[in-house]
């Protein structure tokens, strides 16, 4: 069983987790999240170049692996793989002739949705296993975080 992190009554308080308290958390709610999207079969590295894709469109390969962390060769192979089921294309970059963008296909697309509804499940069903307060406390905290993090990356 696991343990209240938020209890309900008006003379009980909350303990205060360390840092590495809520890392442990972030890290084990994001392997369980990403456990549950199953559509499409998908490696995680695939997942995440082709969620990238879906979100921000069209890119370089050497963009691409750049912002997923992976070395050149690998995502050339990466992408010719999701090329070959169809989730991605490669077309012509129309401000530079001689360049390649990585673009998502209608079937990457849907697989991405897919995808996204399945982890938007997973996270709802463990939102609605927490206490009122708790879930309160989670729809304050998760869309603050990403502000800050899209903050500091608007900064960068």
């Amino acid at each position: 069983m696991h343990k209240r992190v938020m209890d309900t009554g008006p003379a009980d308080t909350t303990t205060d987790a360390s840092a590495e308290d809520l890392m442990a958390a972030v890290e084990q709610l994001v392997r369980h999240v990403r456990r549950s999207a199953t559509a499409g079969g998908l490696s995680t590295a695939a997942s995440s170049a082709l969620g990238r894709l879906g979100r921000e469109g069209p890119q370089r390969l050497t963009e691409l692996a750049r912002a997923e962390s992976a070395t050149q060769p690998n995502m050339t192979q990466l992408v010719t793989r999701m090329e070959r089921a169809g989730l991605v294309r490669r077309a012509a970059d129309r401000t530079d002739g001689r360049g390649v963008l990585v673009e998502v296909t209608e079937l990457g697309l849907e697989v991405f949705r897919e995808r996204r509804a399945e982890r938007t499940e997973a996270l709802g069903q463990l939102v609605e296993e927490l206490s009122e307060p708790e879930q309160r406390a989670v729809r304050l905290a998760l869309p603050a975080l990403a502000r800050a993090i899209q903050d500091r990356q608007e900064r960068s």
